[in-house]
């Protein structure tokens, strides 16, 4: 079988214009789930659906090593974090992560955040409009860092935000948004390596079983403690996409603008507030790929893998993909219902399994984080939300409402 090939001779350009539909316009136009093309100059396999995703994250056809471009590892995920990992290390670091994520703590985290957004309404009432998306950031970032064990005066929030932001907006971008990213990531490293180092001096005081004391104390399978650089890349790996949920939350919110009828269907309980929180990360754009390197030459339904040849699994082109998902660019919370889980089908923050592959350690947090939010903008408050642009662009990626989500004449209900 011919694997179908993109006709550019570097389809990078195309990739920034297009976004998160560049993966599936492809397949579409070639009638496959699978084709070739070139970015940054290098020979890249696009993959899209179920089979593909099962594929994918089978570590014995793929690695992790090598497969980040370097502007995301400079911006995004650090260097030498687990992200980058395969095997007995990946292994190890993965089991530090799901560590802190009992569902005692998920709980605790979420609890953490609702005590910052209830404790915020009061100033919403008297202020102007809210922009949801700075808002849910701020309390985002005092929520993780707290539950971290990370000391956070209130006079750093605001930069702390703006620069987990940064290096989570710059991955795919040009010029000054790429470049400001960078800036942070050396900051925020900076910032996190004196953290770790106080703690192993025992001049920080740091909870036991909180991310902060657990990566400043992890030993790998040698006996070693992480680098410092590394230990300051992975509390980041904490702090930064916990941080990331406010896109989601801003989703959220725009969906229960879209669709005000959900928001009877999420006050009649839990299942239903949980089937929206699941359709909103199906539905809206988040993370648009996920990348890595074949381990060793194969060939798969016909088609060649050649040996450390970059592979792109997209994320957003599986969760849209009309064999899985009936009518994917309607939102419908009741597909949720009743549906059997599926690693391979639904994956928004990757697939696989949790505990020994690449899924994101973060997701249960993260639907906790939303179902709190969806919670709170549906039962705790009354507002308003005024004309503004919320159209979501499919070719920023990052994607959010350029307005960020506004919100004015905040009353309390609950």
């Amino acid at each position: 079988m011919s694997t179908p090939a993109d006709r550019s001779p570097d389809s990078t350009l195309a990739y920034l214009r297009e976004g998160y539909r560049f993966i599936s316009t492809r397949c579409e136009r070639y009638g496959s789930d699978i084709f070739t093309t070139r970015l940054l100059l290098e020979p890249t396999i696009c993959l899209r659906g179920r089979p593909a995703a099962m594929l994918f994250y089978d570590t014995e056809r793929f690695q992790r090593a090598g497969a980040m471009p370097k502007r995301g590892q400079r911006t995004l995920t650090g260097v030498g974090g687990m992200q980058g990992l395969d095997g007995p290390p990946h292994a190890d670091r993965k089991a530090m992560f799901m560590s802190l994520m009992t569902p005692s703590a998920v709980r605790h985290l979420g609890q953490l955040f609702e005590d910052e957004w209830r404790a915020r309404i009061p100033a919403w009432e008297r202020s102007g409009p809210v922009v949801l998306f700075d808002e849910v950031g701020r309390m985002l970032t005092r929520a993780v860092c707290a539950w971290a064990g990370v000391p956070l005066a209130e006079r750093e929030v605001a930069r702390r935000t703006g620069d987990l932001h940064a290096m989570i907006d710059a991955p795919v971008a040009l010029g000054p948004r790429h470049w400001r990213g960078r800036l942070a990531r050396r900051r925020g490293e900076h910032w996190a390596g004196d953290l770790v180092e106080r703690v192993r001096r025992g001049a920080l005081p740091a909870p036991a079983g909180g991310a902060l004391r657990v990566i400043a104390e992890h030993r790998d399978g040698g006996g070693r403690p992480l680098p410092r650089r590394v230990a300051a890349v992975e509390l980041l790996n904490v702090l930064r996409p916990t941080v990331a949920v406010d896109r989601l939350v801003v989703f959220a919110a725009l969906a229960l603008h879209d669709h005000p009828h959900c928001r009877d269907h999420v006050r009649s309980g839990e299942d239903a507030t949980e089937q929206f929180v699941q359709e909103v990360r199906r539905y809206y754009p988040f993370f648009p790929v996920t990348a890595a390197r074949v381990r060793r030459s194969f060939d798969w339904q016909g088609h060649h893998f050649p040996q450390g040849r970059r592979v792109l699994l997209d994320l957003y082109g599986t969760n849209h993909h009309p064999k899985l998902w009936p009518e994917p660019e309607r939102f419908r919370p009741e597909r949720f219902a009743g549906w059997p889980v599926d690693p391979y089908a639904f994956v928004p923050q990757g697939g696989g399994e949790h505990l020994g592959g690449h899924r994101c350690a973060g997701e249960w947090s993260t639907i906790e984080l939303m179902k709190r939010a969806v919670t709170l903008l549906t039962t705790a408050l009354r507002y308003d939300v005024p004309p503004q642009d919320l159209a979501v662009s499919l070719r920023r990626m990052p994607a959010r409402p350029p307005s960020g989500f506004l919100i004015s004449d905040v009353r309390r209900t609950g």
